[in-house]
């Protein structure tokens, strides 16, 4: 007789806390916006930090594939006209 047993995992992400020092008019000011939205300033911090590290990896990404096709030469350099043939 064949038993199969299931288990549920949940997991929690790691979060870490970090401080950062702002100007208090400038820090009142970036509360309003998530507020208006019905989020919190943290949840709006967690996207932008995403964002930040998604376009560094980007970057990365790019000047890995521009040296991977440093031999590729597009000739040139072109005039308007020959930019716009089709």
């Amino acid at each position: 007789m064949l038993l199969i047993y299931t288990k549920i995992v949940h997991t929690i992400p790691l979060m870490k806390n970090i401080t950062f020092r702002a100007d208090a008019d400038l820090i009142d000011r970036a509360r309003q916006i998530p507020r208006d939205r019905q989020i919190s300033l943290n949840a709006i911090f967690r996207c932008w930090l995403e964002e930040y590290v998604c376009q560094s990896e980007r970057a990365l990404e790019f000047e890995a594939l521009m040296k991977r096709l440093r031999h590729v030469r597009a000739g040139g350099p072109y005039t308007r006209e020959e930019m716009n043939r089709r």
